[in-house]
């Protein structure tokens, strides 16, 4: 759960007074309908709010600084995107080939593309957060270990994927995702030996959503840090020491995660 807030955080700014958090939120006079109000029914909205708060900025700025930032999914075996399907019968072929640079080439700059993306989801996260109703915010504390992913995930993925592609596309453009993409193809399509004998290769396993690489991308970015935020979710439900301050303590102890 300490992933969601980050957007939060950058969106409506760390500094931003107390009360005009919770305005933006919807925390004003509802009652709660959640199934564990027993714990909470001894905290105030302000209480529980701001340790939804502080959670959710914790975890997100910690998903959001690791995964944007050089090697941040090229070097995490969790989210590092790998070859797409349609292209494993290629990649194969490179390394059969002993051409294995060619292929690691164009992983890694997937990879490096997706890295440049990540931070965007910031401001719509935020945007997210600010929509978040009295029962949604009992929902996501008092639900399941990954409640909080499930909510963002369901309110945010299209956002998301809009804001990543064109940003995803210009870092591919940059990191020469594109020639690496045609310098693999051309060295399996092309030549002799085994090359040679693989001349059909590009049209019998590539289908034309294969060579959208930006869309493949995007998709893989956003699983990526889906999975980075429910790791973070689960953490501060599971370890009291993911619980990082006396708030937090308070309100996720109330709900008994």
């Amino acid at each position: 759960m300490k992933k969601i807030l980050l957007p939060l955080v950058l969106a409506v700014s760390i500094g931003s007074a107390h009360a005009g958090w919770l305005d933006a939120l919807g925390f004003g006079k509802a009652t709660t309908n959640s199934t564990a109000t027993a714990g909470l029914a001894a905290l105030s909205q302000t209480q529980m709010a701001g340790g939804l708060k502080e959670a959710l900025g914790n975890g997100l700025q910690h998903a959001v600084a690791s995964l944007g930032k050089e090697g941040g999914f090229l070097t995490n075996v969790a989210v590092k995107i790998p070859m797409p399907q349609k292209l494993q019968t290629v990649e194969k072929t490179l390394r059969a080939l002993k051409q294995d640079k060619l292929a690691d080439d164009f992983i890694a700059t997937m990879n490096h593309a997706a890295e440049q993306a990540v931070p965007a989801a910031a401001a719509v996260f935020g945007d997210a957060v600010k929509q978040m109703s009295i029962e949604d915010a009992k929902s996501v504390l008092t639900g399941p270990q990954d409640a909080a992913t499930q909510f963002f995930r369901r309110t945010t993925q299209t956002n998301l994927y809009t804001r990543f592609l064109p940003i995803v596309q210009q870092a591919t453009a940059k990191t020469g995702v594109t020639s690496a993409y045609k310098n693999m193809i051309a060295k399996v399509s092309g030549g002799s030996g085994l090359g040679g004998t693989l001349g059909g290769l590009a049209s019998n396993y590539l289908g034309t959503d294969a060579l959208d690489v930006d869309a493949y991308v995007t998709n893989q970015t956003l699983d990526g840090l889906f999975k980075m935020v429910a790791e973070e979710e689960k953490q501060i439900r599971e370890n009291p020491v993911a619980r990082t301050t006396d708030l937090m303590k308070q309100v996720f102890g109330a709900v008994g995660k």
